[in-house]
């Protein structure tokens, strides 16, 4: 006989605390994209990343729970005390309890990483042994708390909509199928045959005016209901990661990242015939997995567009879908362009006649290939508009310039509710 033994469950602080809701406003944190500012200055220390030692989650964590009023009076009574051994004991086993659950419910895991000293290193102060020993534990986000982001970012855009309905890409076009959405036709050859079968019976009693058993249908008493045709759509994300998306006190580049995660979601989630991949350009250009989109920063480059739509023209013509689009965000003017011997050609001041020529090509042969782009623009100098009213001539895409607040709303509109908004 297999015996039991239950012991008396003793509630921890980090219980209390709501999980999702915690997570939802780290999002900023866990999807930090290397922007620095403050005393730092625009790049942070020079060749480091972003912070993702536990410490650093702890402390984030912290000032989550404040801002968000999540600490119970239980919690603020339990924590009170003017910085005694008991209290710094009691906040330190509610932060670990926090990392604790968020590692054991799925979203983060940790790594140990080897820290080796190399020659001579002061005790204390940055670069420090102590500093480098608090960085030995690193935190990742799993596939799970990337999909959980992209949810809560996709619930809040939605919300701003008031009622949204979530269907596939709609057309004109009708087709029988198995999806019923319009009224029934008469059957005819090559249709498929998802019978209507009452509206059939009606036509056979109607023709016969019998009831006997069995009924005696007719080819041309056949109906078929009618669905409205649902095409699948191909979509490369494009992302600015040149270093003017973290530059003049803003980050731009975290909210495209919550775009993106939130585009992949409603994907995933609406559209499953869809596809959807994420393009990095900067001084060239290369895919990334929607895994590791969370690591993802912005760095001292330029901006190749040309680089970036010719990769992403590359993928979407391997994808047999109906449409294929290009969803770009950026915030600047193409100033780089890969040359035939792989050198990268720069001008920092933009709008170089040779770079712009270039990138126009790659949009015509985006449009010969029947691929729309469409573009997001993260700033409004007179230049740029100019620029971007060419692109979308040329593409017969659409162009809107928005800003880091509304970026999601437009990003997500379009694509579902694929209005016209042309640049004029």
């Amino acid at each position: 006989m297999r015996f039991h033994t239950y012991t008396k469950f003793n509630p921890q602080l980090a219980d209390a605390v709501d999980l999702q809701s915690l997570l939802d406003q780290l999002a900023d944190f866990l999807l930090q994209s290397g922007f620095a500012g403050g005393e730092q200055g625009y790049w942070g220390d020079p060749g480091e990343e972003a912070d993702r030692s536990v410490d650093s989650l702890k402390e984030a964590i912290l000032r989550a729970l404040i801002e968000s009023g999540q600490l119970t009076p239980e919690m603020l009574q339990a924590l009170r005390g003017e910085g005694d051994a008991v209290s710094e004991e009691k906040l330190a086993e509610l932060l670990d309890g926090l990392v604790q659950r968020l590692i054991q419910d799925g979203f983060l895991t940790t790594d140990q990483g080897a820290n080796v000293p190399a020659g001579h290193q002061p005790v204390t102060g940055k670069g420090s042994i102590a500093q480098a020993a608090a960085r030995d534990v690193q935190f990742n986000l799993t596939d799970k708390g990337v999909d959980f982001l992209g949810f809560k970012t996709l619930r809040h855009l939605l919300g701003s909509f008031g009622k949204s309905s979530l269907g596939s890409h709609d057309t004109p076009q009708l087709s029988t199928g198995i999806e019923s959405d319009a009224w029934s036709k008469p059957y005819e050859f090559g249709d498929t045959l998802n019978l209507d079968v009452p509206a059939t019976l009606a036509n056979a009693l109607g023709r016969t005016g019998s009831l006997d058993v069995p009924i005696d249908l007719d080819y041309r008493d056949l109906m078929v209901r009618q669905s409205e045709y649902r095409s699948s759509c191909a979509t490369v994300l494009m992302l600015d990661t040149s270093h003017s998306m973290i530059l003049y006190g803003e980050d731009r580049f975290t909210p495209a990242k919550k775009v993106a995660l939130a585009l992949t979601h409603l994907i995933k989630t609406q559209f499953p015939g869809d596809t959807i991949r994420v393009v990095l350009f900067h001084d060239s250009a290369e895919e990334i997995p929607i895994a590791t989109l969370a690591k993802a920063q912005v760095g001292p480059y330029h901006t190749n567009t040309a680089e970036g739509l010719k990769l992403a023209r590359r993928i979407l013509m391997a994808q047999k879908k109906d449409m294929r689009q290009i969803i770009m965000i950026t915030d600047g003017k193409p100033s780089a362009l890969s040359l035939p011997d792989g050198r990268i050609y720069k001008n920092s001041l933009g709008l170089d006649g040779y770079v712009i020529a270039e990138t126009l090509r790659e949009v015509a042969a985006c449009r010969k290939s029947n691929i729309m782009i469409n573009t997001f623009m993260l700033a409004r100098d007179r230049a740029l508009v100019e620029f971007v009213k060419q692109m979308s001539q040329i593409s017969r895409g659409k162009a809107y310039f928005t800003n880091t607040m509304s970026l999601g709303q437009f990003v997500l509109m379009d694509f579902l509710k694929k209005r016209t908004k042309r640049v004029s």
